[in-house]
C-alpha cells in the first residue's frame, strides 16, 4: 500500500491473537505497522511481532523491488514492534540500525550484545537525510516506554508516531476510529497523560498531513480531529457528555438498581448513558467509558467486608491511570452490613479533583421504594 509516492506500508495484520499484551481483547485483530521510505537512501521503520516476521520481510522485499535498505529506524522497543530486528539484520547485514541510546540498551537486553554491527545513535532534535526526505527525530519518553521516539518526514509531512494515535483492530477493521483508539489509549497510554501533552506540544508546530502509527490505520485528512482528541484525553477531560455506570451484582438486585438509574437518566435526557456489567464486559471498554464520560456511577455489592472483586479491579485500573476531574455517584448493597460505599470512597481517595454526589443509594438486599426515590434523587443530581 502506498502512503505517498515514496512511502510504502509493509506492516501485517494479526487475526490469530485473542488478547493483546495478554489482557486486551482484540476481536477485530491487530495491526503491526511498518513503513519503507524510498529515496536515495532507503529507511525501513520498525519491525513486527515475532510470529509475523516472515510475512513482514516478504512485504519489505516487495517494496524494495531489488534494492537494499540503508537504515532500520527503531521508534519503540516493545516486542510487537522490535521482534524482527535480528531477522532483518540477517537478511540485510549491511543496514545501519538507527535508534536512541535507551533503545540500543534495550536491543542488547532483548537480543544480546553485539547484534547491531552498524549503529547510528540519534539525539533529540537530530536529523537523518535520505535525499529528498529528511527524518527529524523527536524524543517522546514514556509515551509509553522511556525510549520512544517519533519521526517527522519534512518532505511528505508525515509523522511516524510510534504507539501514539494507535488503535486496536486490523487495518481493514470496519469500525469508528474513536472507540477502539480510545480503548487503546486509556488502556495502554492513559497513565502518561503529562508525557502525551509534552509530545503534543513538541509536534504542534509541525505541518502534519499524515500520521503513520505503529497500530491501526494510517490517518490523513483532518489531522486536528485526532490531535484534538488526544489533547482532551491526555488532559483527563471528557470527550463525551454523559454518564458511565459500572456495576457488579451477585443475585441481580444491584443490577436492577444500576439499570433503574440508567432509565432515570435517559428519561431526563442526561446525555449518553452507558452501562457496564464488570463481571462480563471487556474491562478495558469499561475503563475507557469511565474516562470518556464526564460522570461515573459505581454500583457494587459488599463482598467479604469489601467490594466485589471485579469492582476492585475496575477502580484499581482507574486510579492506576490517574483518573480525575469527574463527578462520581455510588450505589452500594449489603444484606447486613453495607460497606461497599465506604470502601469505594477510600479507593478513590488518591484520585484528584473528584466530586462525589451528595446522594448515595444503599440497598439492604433488594430494591425498595425508598431506594427508588434515592435513585431518582441521584439521577437529578447527576443531570444537574
Amino acid at each position: 500500500m502506498d502512503i505517498t509516492k515514496d512511502i510504502k506500508y509493509v506492516g501485517v495484520n494479526d487475526y490469530k491473537t485473542d488478547l493483546f499484551e495478554g489482557q486486551y481483547r482484540i476481536p477485530r485483530g491487530m495491526a503491526y505497522n511498518s513503513y519503507v521510505i524510498i529515496d536515495e537512501k532507503i529507511a525501513v521503520t520498525d519491525t513486527v511481532e515475532a510470529d509475523f516476521t516472515r510475512e513482514w520481510l516478504s512485504n519489505v522485499a516487495s517494496a524494495l523491488d531489488g534494492r537494499k535498505p540503508d537504515y532500520l529506524v527503531i521508534h519503540h522497543m516493545e516486542p510487537d514492534h522490535s521482534a524482527g530486528i535480528a531477522e532483518f539484520l540477517r537478511a540485510y547485514p549491511d543496514a545501519t540500525v538507527v535508534a536512541n541510546a535507551k533503545a540500543f540498551a534495550m536491543i542488547d537486553n532483548f537480543f544480546g550484545v553485539g547484534l547491531c554491527k552498524n549503529k547510528l545513535t540519534v539525539e533529540n532534535g537530530g536529523t537523518l537525510p535520505l535525499g529528498r526526505h529528511t527524518l527529524n527525530f523527536i524524543f517522546a519518553p514514556m509515551v509509553h516506554w522511556p525510549e520512544v521516539t517519533v519521526t517527522y518526514d519534512d518532505a511528505d509531512k508525515v509523522l511516524f508516531s510510534a504507539d501514539a494515535f494507535g488503535k486496536f483492530g486490523a487495518t481493514d477493521a470496519d469500525e469508528p476510529w474513536t472507540d477502539e483508539a480510545g480503548r487503546y489509549y486509556f488502556g495502554i497510554v492513559g497513565k502518561y497523560g503529562a508525557q502525551v501533552q509534552a509530545l503534543l506540544k513538541k509536534v504542534s508546530a509541525l505541518d502534519i498531513k499524515i500520521i503513520c502509527p505503529l497500530h491501526g490505520p494510517v490517518l490523513s485528512g483532518d489531522i486536528s480531529r485526532y490531535t484534538s482528541l488526544y489533547d482532551v484525553w491526555s488532559s483527563y477531560s471528557a470527550d463525551t457528555d454523559g454518564v458511565c455506570i459500572a456495576y457488579t451484582s451477585v443475585y441481580g438486585n444491584t443490577e436492577k438498581a444500576a439499570l433503574s438509574l440508567a432509565e432515570a437518566l435517559r428519561a431526563r435526557g442526561c446525555g449518553s448513558v452507558t452501562v457496564y456489567d464488570l463481571a462480563r464486559c471487556d474491562m478495558s471498554s469499561a475503563v475507557a467509558g469511565a474516562f470518556r464520560n464526564k460522570k461515573l456511577v459505581l454500583a457494587s455489592t459488599t463482598y467479604n467486608g469489601d467490594v466485589f472483586p471485579f469492582m476492585r479491579e475496575f477502580i484499581c485500573c482507574l486510579s492506576e491511570r490517574g483518573y480525575k476531574n469527574r463527578t462520581v455517584g455510588i450505589i452500594e448493597n449489603g444484606s447486613w452490613m453495607p460497606l461497599a460505599a465506604k470502601v469505594m470512597r477510600g479507593m478513590l481517595e488518591g484520585c484528584k479533583n473528584l466530586s462525589l454526589t451528595e446522594t448515595t443509594v444503599t440497598l439492604l438486599s433488594s430494591l425498595t421504594d425508598k431506594n427508588k426515590e434515592d435513585i431518582e434523587k441521584l439521577a437529578s443530581e447527576l443531570c444537574g
